[in-house]
């Protein structure tokens, strides 16, 4: 069974830093454009960074470039999303999601075929 499963969110007060990892089970994640979404209450799910199955290339929203890094460990299967000098914006619920297409993309949520179950992230003081 495909399954991508989110972990190492929890709370940080700003300017803190957090890594969230995405362990993915069924396939192998470099076959697949992998992204990070995330979800703040009563908003709606946004792009904050992806790789692209084709060059490996990382690319990021405005909101978090300079500050968030995403990276894999293809021996391990696992995708990881480094968050540095976090702000309370970005809280909230942090899912990774699988293109089986390999486009990727930032904007293209419905166009990523696996999501997992996410994980919390709260920044505050």
């Amino acid at each position: 069974q495909v399954q991508l499963v989110e972990s190492g969110g929890g709370w940080v007060q700003p300017g803190g830093s957090l890594r969230v990892s995405c362990a993915a089970s069924g396939f192998t994640s470099n076959d697949y454009a992998i992204g990070w979404f995330r979800q703040a209450p009563g908003k709606q799910r946004e792009g904050v960074s992806y790789l692209s199955r084709s060059t490996g290339n990382a690319y990021y929203a405005d909101s978090v470039t300079g500050r968030f890094t995403i990276s894999r460990n293809n021996a391990k299967n696992i995708v990881y999303l480094q968050m540095n000098d976090l702000k309370p914006e970005d809280t909230a619920v942090y899912y990774c999601a699988a293109d089986t297409t390999g486009i990727g993309g930032l904007r293209r949520v419905s166009g990523y075929n696996y999501w997992g179950q996410g994980t919390q992230v709260t920044v505050s003081s």
